[in-house]
This record gives structure tokens, C-alpha cells and sequence, in this order.
């Protein structure tokens, strides 16, 4: 990599991140190296990018006034980049994927599969998390694209793949499982164990829209935990359609009367700043 260009992605990672340390994980760098090349540049151009505090980093005004240019051609440069592993085909590379544990554990694996049967040499990296850290993750470079639910928080292109219906998750012989449909309404006072992450939850707007409070249990972001306490009937849950294919544990569901979706869908950046073998990737998922 030219070195001018390695020290530009620098100075814009770091201001994208707010922190040397991370940038350096971003880009495989130490925190030193970062820190020396964005001294480089300021010692070349001969202005001050970043103030250094104990509260952080900021930007200086010269620093605003350059980062646009930098960011530019941080991008055109791996638009280059891509362009150039094209004219290589798809030999190698590396595919980074964001994601939640249903569309890992149900989707990925058989689209993993077909896609390395026509390109073998491709690597994967999943991540797993909640859907504010996979666009969070988009956002920094850290994968290339991610699944998440639709519509996205942040600026990001997207492209829709499936509604993923909520259903009511009952212990075995529950009152309820004599309902062909369950209201909302009727999870009134139910000991309920809630899907939620630092406040992201689907269910949380559904039950507050009708105005419903359950006795909530308990909280947490692990599907399977869930599956296991209904179970052991320690409440009713809500959980999508996806999450529960294939599993081991003995719960009933049962639909709501008015039935809700989860949007699936897939968040990059831009088309433009994705490898070969993600677009690659991606091309494949509309006719999985």
C-alpha cells in the first residue's frame, strides 16, 4: 500500500472511531504506528489534525477541513482496490459478515456452502451481535455487510430478503395452547421473558403500543436461553419464526391474531466500496 494512502486511512479511522486503539485493531496496526503516521501527515501538511486530551481525541478546524479530501480518497483507493481483485477474479479473499444467531444458524451455513462450492479459496469471518453493533460494525469497516432488521438506524444501503413472523413461545400444556391465535392483550400480567438488548426490541414497541404489561422475568439477547426457561415454564415469550426451526427444546407456539414480522434484510455501506467476493456474495443471496 502507498504509504501516503496508509496514512490518510489512518487519520480517518481514528476520527471515525474516536481512539487510536481502535483504529489500530481495525487496520492491523499498534497504537504507536497509528499515532506516528497521523504525526507524519501533520508534520508534512504542516497543521495540527487532532487535539489529545485525557477526555479523547477532536478534531482540529484544519483537521474539518481536510478530513472530506482524506476520506475520498481513502475511498477511492479501495474502490481501486476492488477493481484490481476483480481483474484477479475470486482466487482468494476474505468475506467479513455481521449477523444475529438466527440467520447464523438457519441461513448462513447452507449460503456459506453454495457459495464455496464455486469458490473454494473464499474465508469467512462472522461476527454476532444486536442490530445497533452490526451497523455499528458496517459503519467502522469492520465487516463488509451485515443482516439486520430493516429499516436501518443509520445511512446505509440495504436490500430486503424476508419477513420473519413473530410467534407466542408457550411451555407444554399451557392454558394457552386451546387458543388457535394468541392477542396481545392476553399477555396481560404473564410471567414473560423478553428478547431485549439495551433497549432494542421489537416486542418492547409491540407491547407498549397496546398499552400491555406483562410480569417480565427476565431480559436478555441469547434466543436459545429463552427457548430453554419457557421450557421450564418460567414464562411465555415472543420470538421470530426464524429462531425457532430444528430446535431441541419442548415448547408450542402459537401466532398472534394480528400477526407481526421482523424485517431481514442485508446493510453494507456502498456497492461501490464492496470486494468481489462480497457483491459476489450478495448477488447470490437474492436467488438463495
Amino acid at each position: 500500500m502507498d504509504m501516503n494512502i496508509q496514512k490518510y486511512i489512518a487519520f480517518v479511522k481514528t476520527v471515525e472511531l474516536g481512539s487510536f486503539t481502535k483504529a489500530a485493531k481495525i487496520l492491523n496496526y499498534s497504537q504507536s504506528g497509528i499515532s506516528r503516521m497521523i504525526n507524519d501527515l501533520e508534520q508534512e501538511w504542516g497543521i495540527t489534525l487532532l487535539e489529545r486530551n485525557r477526555a479523547g481525541l477532536r478534531l482540529t478546524s484544519d483537521g474539518m477541513n481536510v478530513l472530506p479530501y482524506a476520506k475520498e480518497l481513502a475511498e477511492k483507493y479501495q474502490i481501486l482496490q476492488n477493481q484490481l481483485a476483480e481483474l484477479g477474479h475470486l482466487d482468494t479473499g476474505l468475506i467479513r459478515i455481521g449477523t444475529f444467531s438466527s440467520v447464523a444458524t438457519h441461513w448462513l451455513p447452507e449460503m456459506i456452502q453454495k457459495f464455496q462450492f464455486d469458490y473454494p479459496k473464499i474465508d469467512f469471518e462472522l461476527l454476532l451481535g444486536d442490530y445497533e453493533e452490526i451497523e455499528q460494525w458496517i459503519l467502522d469497516g469492520r465487516v463488509d455487510f451485515g443482516f439486520s432488521r430493516l429499516p436501518a438506524v443509520h445511512n446505509l444501503e440495504q436490500r430486503f430478503l424476508h419477513n420473519d413472523e413473530q410467534l407466542v413461545v408457550l411451555p407444554q400444556e399451557h392454558p394457552f395452547l386451546s387458543k388457535e391465535t394468541v392477542r396481545v392483550t392476553d399477555l396481560e400480567k404473564q410471567p414473560f421473558i423478553l428478547l431485549e438488548r439495551e433497549g432494542t426490541s421489537d416486542i418492547t414497541e409491540l407491547l407498549a403500543a397496546n398499552h400491555v404489561c406483562p410480569q417480565i422475568k427476565f431480559r436478555t439477547w441469547d434466543d436459545y436461553s429463552i427457548l430453554a426457561m419457557v421450557e421450564k415454564n418460567l414464562g411465555i415469550s415472543i420470538l421470530p419464526k426464524l429462531i425457532l426451526q430444528r430446535i431441541a427444546y419442548q415448547v408450542e407456539t402459537r401466532p398472534l391474531t394480528e400477526p407481526i414480522f421482523r424485517k431481514v434484510g442485508v446493510l453494507y455501506r456502498k456497492e461501490s466500496l464492496l470486494s468481489l467476493a462480497s457483491r459476489e456474495f450478495l448477488n447470490k443471496l437474492l436467488i438463495f
